[in-house]
């Protein structure tokens, strides 16, 4: 059985031992805090790589992303070819107030039009201004940091491997009808190649 008070005594000795130790204070706002690289603050929306999907919507747990839009008609690419309608978008807004930042939406987006931004200053006095359109959440694309740099060992994207290859293919055959334009204008028509034989 333990001394009486001896978990008092305990808990005392810690007090003190924190007592003499010096506070550091972060003196936010005038001094900014250092977040990581991965901290989620507030989301920002590529507006040219969205395709109006709905999918960012449809998975998001609290329902807090509103998109609309209508369809348009694209005149065919060439002639005798068929016209096409696309989505176009005319609203895009998330309501923070109703956001719980899982990321779900960013993770879903095939097309990469949702980022997260460290920015964590958009306090408000009214609740209805925490529902940002898509004017606004445009803007926090420019706060979006720039994505880490890629593994020297890893191997290359798929996308740019069949760039560098068609790249390459196609300098291949350039070079191959330089070679052989070269080829035709050394050969005149009014050369002949000179034999070895006795003049006649």
């Amino acid at each position: 059985m333990g001394i009486p008070g001896s978990g008092l005594a305990k808990g005392l000795a810690v007090t003190l031992r924190t007592m003499t130790r010096k506070s550091h204070t972060a003196q936010y706002p005038d001094a900014q805090p250092e977040l990581p690289p991965r901290t989620r603050g507030v989301i920002g929306l590529f507006e040219e790589n969205c395709t109006v999907c709905m999918l960012c919507a449809r998975e998001c747990p609290d329902w807090c992303i509103y998109i609309d839009s209508h369809k348009e008609t694209v005149p065919p690419a060439a002639p005798g070819g068929r016209e096409r309608s696309r989505n176009v978008l005319d609203r895009f807004a998330i309501d923070f107030a109703l956001c719980m930042y899982c990321g779900i939406c960013i993770e879903v987006c095939p097309f990469d039009a949702l980022f997260w931004s460290p920015e964590f200053e958009y306090a408000e006095t009214d609740i209805r201004e925490l529902t940002h359109e898509r004017d606004k959440l445009r803007d926090w694309m420019w706060t979006v940091p720039a994505p880490p740099a890629l593994d020297p060992a890893a191997e290359e994207p798929k996308e740019i491997a069949a760039a560098r290859k068609a790249a390459d293919k196609l300098a291949a055959a350039e070079a191959a009808a330089a070679a052989e334009a070269a080829g035709a204008d050394n050969d005149t028509p009014g050369d002949t190649p000179r034999g070895n034989g006795a003049a006649s």
